[in-house]
């Protein structure tokens, strides 16, 4: 068993687990014209959410839970932060997209996903799409100027993401540590951190009612 990353994924999967109930418990003080956008943020932290609580039980408890892990992992990569961008974007500029809109972009991303996968780009697919997804937010941010509460936010939650992702990754270690659990304790503060900057975006304001 790897009891100190069953440890810092449940640091995680709490992170996720606060921004999915910040989120759903705040979508009540918005306009029809924001719902889709933040249905798709609540999914975009419930995939890390799930796959974190499924780490817990693989490296606590049971390592058959591998394969589930892997998945959960990997949708959380190729969904989840894409879709938090783009809902970063759409909030930050106040823009409005459709149900249907919203659907096609998920269907878009697995849609990419299978045919780099089966180019065998999948790897260098995921940098590309997670750095545009990261710049997206960044963008969120930038755009509230001279808010600059949400102009740092921004910075932050991209910066701890390519320090998670980047400079530290998942593999080996770093000195006594291991970096997967590097990895699990930089993004624990990223996750909630994101909802509150999506939380501070101006979204649609003709329909914002909170």
């Amino acid at each position: 068993m790897q009891y100190s990353t069953a440890f810092s994924d449940g640091l995680l999967t709490i992170a996720c687990a606060a921004c999915v109930l910040w989120i759903g418990r705040a979508r009540g003080r918005y306009g029809e014209g924001d719902q889709p956008a933040l249905f798709c943020a609540l999914l975009g932290f419930l995939l890390p959410a799930a796959a974190a609580s499924v780490g817990v039980i693989r490296y606590g408890f049971d390592p058959s839970w591998q394969a589930a892990h892997l998945w959960l992992s990997q949708a959380s990569s190729f969904l989840g932060l894409p879709l938090l961008g783009a809902t970063a974007l759409a909030l930050g500029r106040g823009w409005v997209w459709s149900r249907p809109n919203w659907g096609r972009i998920l269907l878009g991303l697995c849609a990419f996903f299978e045919l780099f996968r089966q180019f065998g780009h999948l790897e260098e697919y995921r940098l590309a799409l997670n750095l545009a997804s990261l710049a997206a937010i960044a963008y969120a941010g930038a755009v509230q100027w001279p808010r600059r509460g949400a102009v740092i936010a921004g910075a932050l939650v991209v910066g701890l993401f390519l320090l998670a992702g980047v400079a530290v990754g998942s593999e080996g270690w770093l000195g006594p540590v291991r970096r997967i659990d590097l990895f699990h304790v930089i993004l624990a503060p990223a996750y909630p951190l994101l909802a509150w900057l999506l939380l501070t975006l101006p979204g649609n304001r003709e329909q914002h009612t909170g």
